[in-house]
């Protein structure tokens, strides 16, 4: 991939990595002895409770805008009213009507107003963009945006570094700004990881998509995964899925549920939508060195344990990164 492919250049994503620094963790490499074979990306460590902080951190700091709106299921919601609040920036999430209210009253116990709108995830990016348009704020949508995609590739730049043996990634697909970073940061490292996205067996319009070779909206999905129920491919993001992504598998919520009930067996609390990718994994089954990315842990539990304990002051950004876990991966040697 270079940068005439696509609207993004694969260094986009280090000058996030160094924009970002002071306000995102690390996360680290797991191994599991339940998943033998896989290494998770522990994203659900992240501030926030998911990889959404990177993207939303990367945008807000590059803007510098003093308001805000985010279209949101509610984990880029939570990542940017947590940022919001630190930088003293007004922040409006839009919400489809099938969002979850826990992480709706997570916006809120952040400090931002949060808008219900009925229909699915296509009328509320439209209505946040209305809004943003009508009031001045600038826009920040979850995944289809320059900045926000760059953000989000710093997942794959760290996993590539830590691990730069790996042979596949799988990642969770929802706007599909993950994936794409992901694709990017393996192009600006010239990593030859085969990278596979993972939708909802009803929420497949990446796959639609490429198959239709031009931009296909599906209709409102009801996956148990509320946080991948997106509905048409991003403008940004379409072109860096075609280029680079390997393949794009679908998931249903039985397979979905039980690489949840998995990873908690394995201490990883992972949501729905963060058990994804590894529902992906788990079927293809792989030769190889694997790993998946565990998008968030913003589980309704989770969020109401949150609350209860002062959710602002466990979601809140700190200035300088926690401690890093030890990621306990061997590289590649050259030669025999």
């Amino acid at each position: 991939m270079t940068a005439a492919d696509t609207r993004i250049a694969p260094a986009a994503v280090q000058a996030a990595a160094e924009r970002i620094a002071s306000r995102v963790r690390h996360t680290p490499l797991l191994r599991r002895d339940l998943l033998p074979g896989l290494l998770v990306k522990a994203e659900h460590l992240q501030h926030s409770g998911s990889f959404k902080l990177r993207g939303a951190a990367n945008a807000l700091l590059a803007l510098g805008a003093d308001a805000v709106v985010a279209g949101s299921s509610g984990n880029h919601g939570i990542a940017v009213a947590t940022l919001g609040r630190g930088l003293g920036v007004r922040v409006t999430v839009v919400m489809a009507a099938g969002a979850a209210e826990t992480k709706e009253a997570a916006v809120r116990a952040l400090g931002g107003r949060v808008v219900r709108v009925p229909g699915g995830v296509a009328a509320r990016d439209r209505y946040a963009k209305d809004l943003a348009a009508r009031t001045g704020a600038a826009l920040v949508p979850s995944s289809d945006h320059d900045l926000v995609v760059a953000g989000q590739g710093t997942v794959g730049l760290e996993m590539l570094r830590d691990a730069p043996d790996l042979d596949a990634i799988f990642v969770p697909v929802g706007g599909g700004g993950l994936l794409a970073g992901v694709c990017l940061a393996a192009a600006h490292l010239g990593s030859a990881v085969r990278i596979i996205g993972v939708e909802p067996d009803g929420a497949r319009r990446y796959a639609r998509s490429l198959s239709a070779g031009r931009p296909v909206e599906v209709p409102p999905s009801d996956s148990v995964a509320d946080g991948l129920r997106g509905q048409r491919p991003g403008e940004v993001i379409l072109p860096i899925v075609r280029h680079r992504v390997d393949e794009l598998i679908g998931v249903g919520d039985p397979a979905v549920l039980r690489a949840m009930t998995l990873l908690h067996r394995a201490g990883i609390p992972a949501e729905p939508s963060g058990a994804a990718a590894l529902a992906g994994a788990l079927r293809l089954d792989l030769p190889g060195r694997s790993a998946v990315v565990v998008s968030g842990g913003n589980s309704a539990a989770a969020l109401a344990a949150a609350a209860h304990t002062g959710l602002g002051s466990r979601r809140a950004a700190p200035r300088h990164p926690a401690p890093l876990v030890p990621i306990h991966t061997t590289p590649k040697k050259d030669g025999p």
